[in-house]
């Protein structure tokens, strides 16, 4: 791929709309970040956005680029990228991400991206431009990264109630509100360290197929800083639509039942990212949610909410696919 290829108006406006896409990340996920912190009263949603906005955009300090360079060169083929699989990628999740907030589904942006790129991948050159190892590591975390963090979610639960076992309900409440927002600023953290870094990888992408960068190279520090700046900004816009959903309607949650969800999704977020796998922060602090309400009895578990939420997760790779597809056509014949 020569840089004449992709005109620089082309690279200018797909960076723009990779930022868009980011923007709305952070915005549709903000519910993850904050979702808990707010039902239990910890927080003002005001006050929750900009503690969980600063804490995304720290997380530029704190992570190694291991799941951008994922997304750069371990998804599909980087010989078969051009500006029109770029631009039906993003329009893929762009667009699935605008109906899933529109309905308050809290589906995943990480798995709309995924989505996105399997489709335009696929309507440019089929099978053989996926990376079938990388796109398998991203399939099996569907389900890993939501078991993990129920079963973290779950055992940290069960600790907490046998070293709290003595206490009196008042005084584990005000001392799980404060811990609430160290385990807020955790997941939050992991939130940015993770999604942030899909849109580096997909700009990445881009200027590597103009010609700008190479596989070899640094990904360039402004890519970085914008991604995670556009994140944080879109965080602080907040999701309001999902955080009822994410909050209260998945179990009812007390402040120590927050602070385990928080700390088990962080850590499952933390150790994906470690390994460099993208994974949907939005999978892993729903499972976390769940091993909690579970812990106190399956029956505190609203069970029909959370199959709902898993057919989202069921249909959003396929769904945003489609999309990129026909916007890869389209962006044939009109760009």
């Amino acid at each position: 791929m020569h840089a004449a290829e992709i005109s620089l108006w082309m690279i200018v406006v797909l960076v723009f709309l990779a930022l868009a896409f980011d923007f709305m990340n952070g915005f549709h996920d903000a519910a993850n970040s904050i979702a808990t912190v707010v039902s239990t009263g910890v927080l003002k949603p005001q006050h929750a956005v900009l503690w969980a906005a600063s804490f995304n955009v720290i997380a530029l300090f704190v992570f190694q680029l291991k799941v951008a360079t994922a997304i750069g060169k371990g998804t599909i083929d980087p010989e078969i990228v051009d500006q029109y699989v770029i631009f039906g990628t993003l329009i893929g999740a762009i667009a699935w991400n605008i109906i899933t907030w529109y309905y308050g589904i809290p589906s995943s942006s990480s798995h709309a991206l995924m989505g996105g790129l399997i489709g335009s991948a696929l309507a440019k050159a089929g099978p053989g431009a996926l990376v079938w190892g990388g796109v398998m590591k991203v399939v099996v975390f569907i389900f890993v990264a939501p078991l993990l963090g129920f079963i973290l979610g779950g055992i940290i639960m069960v600790a907490v109630a046998w070293a709290c076992n003595r206490s009196t309900p008042r005084r584990v409440d005000k001392l799980f509100r404060r811990l609430q927002l160290v385990s807020a600023s955790l997941y939050s953290l992991g939130h940015g360290g993770n999604d942030a870094q899909k849109t580096i990888g997909i700009i990445w992408m881009l200027l590597i197929a103009a010609g700008l960068s190479g596989t070899s190279e640094p990904i360039p520090m402004w890519v970085v800083l914008s991604c995670y700046m556009a994140m944080g900004l879109g965080t602080l816009f907040g999701g309001w639509r999902i955080v009822k959903t994410m909050g209260q309607r998945i179990t009812k949650l007390r402040p120590v039942g927050g602070f385990c969800a928080e700390t088990s999704g962080a850590l499952t977020l933390f150790m994906a990212t470690g390994l460099g796998i993208p994974v949907s922060t939005t999978h892993t602090i729903t499972g976390s949610i769940v091993g909690v309400g579970a812990s106190r009895g399956m029956g505190n578990v609203r069970w029909g909410v959370a199959v709902g939420i898993v057919w989202a997760w069921i249909f959003t790779i396929p769904a945003s696919a489609l999309i990129a597809a026909i916007a890869w056509w389209l962006g044939r014949l009109v760009l």
